[in-house]
């Protein structure tokens, strides 16, 4: 079940929910994988997920998989978790996350809408379906984080937008959980360089907290003023020129040549890994694929576990894993 061992990664070969089961519980600082769409493609693979017969059974299976992720977890761990949607279609097309027909008759995609509720052309949801039933299974569903993509795969649609953009959900086991905000803080719009209570405008700070307590009902905290914010007893909450990591990410696809997949971008999974497990704990990723996560997670001293079904897969990551420690 090993495929490779090192001092900073781990990799075990096989589906991701036996393999799971031997990983010792709380070992885990914090998960962020991306699993396979539903309906999408054939890996190849048997006991592959993503080609379940209908959505509900796909979202069982990942309720089974990440139940399991959350007991390898610690009790301050956290799961990110990206997942794409796809639309319910005829039957006549080839599966696709871009917008395209999943349900198919092809070898590609054995889903069959006729088994499901829903209508050709029906936006499925999945990403929510999944999340909600997560969250029905005990987790904690903290945020949804809009991933925009600058770069989406052109559509020929002409009856509806462009898709160009994915979820990530913050997940946690506990109501407490380790997150450090201050790792993944953003440049701010502006930079507040003048001693907080001074003049500005020919307005005494006083009169501007009166005027922010007049205008939204008194009893706040904070206010808004011509540079910046600031808390009700003139204390700036931005000195240094940052500011708290916003819900929407935009960060371009990138393809990566090794692989004929998919692959996520390392500035999607950098902010995950930063603020989710600290420097030396251990990432997970069940879906391991070309090992992104795994790159990443070693760029920034953390250990990796990564589970992966298809062996040309596995070989394309520890491949990876070795050229970025050369690399480094």
């Amino acid at each position: 079940m090993i495929y490779h061992q090192s001092p900073r990664h781990v990799l075990l070969h096989g589906d991701c929910l036996h393999a799971l089961r031997v990983v010792p519980s709380q070992s885990i600082n914090c998960c962020v994988t991306s699993p396979p769409y539903f309906g999408l493609r054939d890996y190849g693979v048997d006991g592959q997920i993503g080609l379940e017969e209908t959505p509900e059974a796909f979202v069982q299976k990942l309720v089974e998989v990440f139940r399991e992720v959350k007991r390898v977890l610690r009790d301050d761990g956290t799961l990110w978790l990206n997942l794409g949607d796809s639309y319910a279609g005829s039957g006549k097309g080839i599966g696709s996350d871009h917008g395209k027909a999943v349900f198919t008759d092809t070898n590609i995609a054995q889903t069959n809408w006729k088994k499901t509720d829903l209508k050709p052309k029906d936006l499925i949801g999945i990403p929510w379906k999944v999340a909600f039933a997560l969250q029905s299974d005990g987790w904690h569903l903290r945020q949804d984080i809009i991933w925009h993509k600058p770069n989406p795969m052109p559509e020929s649609v002409k009856d509806r937008c462009t898709k160009a953009h994915e979820y990530i959900f913050l997940l946690s086991k506990s109501p407490k959980y380790y997150f450090d905000n201050l790792a993944i803080k953003e440049e701010a719009i502006w930079k507040e360089t003048r001693p907080s209570g001074m003049a500005r405008n020919g307005e005494s700070y006083r009169n501007k907290v009166k005027h922010a307590n007049d205008k939204y009902g008194g009893g706040g905290t904070s206010f808004q003023g011509h540079s910046g914010l600031y808390k009700a007893n003139g204390e700036l909450i931005n000195p240094d020129g940052k500011r708290n990591k916003r819900s929407v990410w935009t960060v371009t696809t990138k393809p990566f040549k090794g692989a004929h997949f998919a692959t996520f971008p390392p500035a999607l999974i950098e902010p995950c890994i930063l603020a989710g497990c600290p420097e030396g704990g251990v990432v997970l990723d069940p879906f391991n694929g070309a090992g992104t996560t795994g790159v990443v997670a070693q760029q920034h001293k953390r250990s990796f576990l990564g589970i992966e079904l298809n062996s040309e897969y596995c070989r394309i990551a520890v491949e990876r894993w070795a050229k970025n420690a050369n690399d480094s």
